[in-house]
């Protein structure tokens, strides 16, 4: 299994844990959600094991963008990720598949040390 990084290029976070795998001399495959979307299956794997509530970005400027009936939909695990999938910048980023099939979310120095 190889190591993907899905996100955003512009984020800055989505940068920061790029720039930290090629630091390291690690390889990655980067998935990226405007050119390429939200994979239906990674989709739902992410939700199982990290939880709907865990991935919507509500700090992020696209969830303060929505008006309240956008937001509503993110009330529960259907909704939440019907609207990622329309909307993949509300996908709290980035996610990374590591090698060993471990999944992350976010981006902290510690916890990518603690997966490579």
């Amino acid at each position: 299994m190889t190591l993907t990084v899905y996100g955003i290029p512009n984020c800055s976070t989505v940068k920061k844990a790029r720039d930290w795998l090629e630091s390291r001399g690690l390889a990655y495959t980067f998935h990226d959600f405007k050119k390429e979307g939200v994979p239906d299956a990674a989709l739902h794997e992410w939700v199982d094991r990290h939880g709907w509530e865990k991935l919507v970005n509500r700090a992020g400027t696209t969830w303060r963008k929505l008006d309240a009936a956008e937001q509503a939909r993110a009330a529960d695990a259907p909704g939440a990720m019907a609207l990622m999938q329309a909307q993949p910048s509300l996908i709290k980023r980035p996610v990374v598949r590591w090698p060993d099939g471990r999944i992350t979310v976010g981006f902290k120095d510690a916890v990518f040390a603690d997966h490579a």
